[in-house]
């Protein structure tokens, strides 16, 4: 396994990479290990002895110029360092909007200390003294949550004033609370939604949610407006949202 040693930084490098983890530990033989077991376990590793070099190096990860950028993953953060402590440094990385996952070490495993941590913006806490193999899966716990959140916060939604659509999870919020729709209800105001202020006839209502091959009568478009309008609208009877266009159709917005 490849070491290289950098002013102030240790950099633990397998063929393998899975992340990029920044230690931030003043007692030499813990960052080392560390380093030594999340390398074996083939994250990218980058260390920092003192929290003046771990503010540089995580805010480094925020850098706005990609070929200065660090992309950490995941920041294992002492609680008592020199120059800047570890909740002091813990609220200055969150306070430069970074969402990173931040694991907390501490030899004080009292519920305040634990409290006050994660209250900073830590993601979570492990007492010294620990295993390798605890720290090694509370790592993977964490990257795998924020992959997850990640994941979520990249989902495509709709988005009109107070009614928000989410298509893979085929579910409608409006000013905050779920409603229920129907399958042709969903359909229809997703269709609205991503095309706001095109006028639909029945006609291409139809052909777009019941298909060429629908034999009913095309009043079954006014019927499901009026549902929706029942459950998008503070006042049906003066819709804001749906919006009848005379001779026309419908639109949304």
């Amino acid at each position: 396994m490849p070491l290289t040693i950098a002013p102030e930084t240790v950099r633990f490098q397998s063929e393998v990479k899975l992340g990029r983890v920044l230690v931030v530990e003043d007692e030499e033989l813990i960052r080392e290990t560390v380093a030594l077991a999340l390398g074996e376990e083939g994250y990218e590793v980058l260390t920092a002895e003192d929290g003046r070099k771990g503010l540089e190096l995580a805010t480094k990860a925020g850098d706005s110029n990609p070929a200065e950028a660090l992309a950490l993953d995941l920041i294992i953060l002492d609680l008592m360092l020199p120059y800047v402590n570890g909740l002091d440094l813990c609220r200055l990385i969150r306070h430069e909007g970074s969402t990173v996952p931040i694991l907390m070490l501490s030899a004080k495993g009292t519920e305040t200390d634990r409290v006050v941590g994660l209250e900073v913006g830590a993601d979570d806490y492990l007492t010294k003294p620990f295993g390798m193999r605890e720290l090694v899966a509370r790592c993977r716990a964490l990257l795998r949550r924020h992959q997850r959140s990640q994941m979520q916060a990249q989902e495509p939604t709709l988005k009109f004033h107070e009614i928000v659509l989410y298509p893979q999870e085929c579910r409608v919020t409006i000013r905050g609370e779920e409603t229920s729709l129907s399958p042709k209800e969903f359909r229809i105001l997703e269709l609205f939604m991503a095309n706001p202020r095109r006028v639909w006839s029945r006609e291409q209502l139809i052909e777009r949610i019941w298909g060429p091959d629908f034999m009913g009568d095309s009043k079954t478009v006014d019927v499901h407006i009026r549902w929706l309008r029942e459950k998008l609208e503070l006042d049906p009877s003066r819709p804001e949202y749906l919006l009848t266009v005379r001779g026309f159709g419908y639109r949304f917005g």
